[in-house]
C-alpha cells in the first residue's frame, strides 16, 4: 500500500498545471496534496484531524505556508505540487486549516 501511495504521489507532482488558469485550494489539495493527506503517509497530519491539525494552526498560516513552502520531515518543498503557484499554495493550506478545524 506504501508503494502504491509514494508512486500516486510522483505521479501527482508530474501532472502539469492547466495553462494559465490559477486552482482554488480545494482543487490543488484533490490533485496534489491528498496523496499524503488522505492517508497521513509519513506523518502527514490528515485532513480533518482537528487534533493533529491543532497546533500547526495555531503557528498560523503565514507558518504554514512557509512550512508547505520549503518542506519538512518527508514533505519535500511544495510537497508533491511542484507546479503550484504561491497562491495555489497559499490556497490550499488555507483550505487544509478550513476541513481541519
Amino acid at each position: 500500500m506504501k508503494k502504491v501511495l509514494i508512486l500516486a504521489a510522483a505521479a501527482a507532482m508530474l501532472l502539469p498545471a492547466a495553462a494559465n488558469a490559477e486552482r482554488t485550494g480545494e482543487e490543488v489539495y484533490k490533485t496534489k496534496c491528498f496523496v499524503c493527506h488522505d492517508s497521513g503517509i509519513a506523518g502527514a497530519p490528515k485532513l480533518g484531524d482537528a487534533a493533529a491539525w491543532a497546533p500547526r494552526i495555531a503557528k498560523g498560516a503565514d507558518a504554514l505556508l512557509a512550512t508547505a513552502t520549503s518542506g519538512i520531515l518527508a514533505m519535500p518543498p511544495k510537497g508533491t505540487c511542484m507546479d503550484c503557484t504561491d497562491a495555489e499554495l497559499a490556497a490550499a493550506v488555507e483550505h487544509m486549516i478550513t476541513n481541519s478545524q
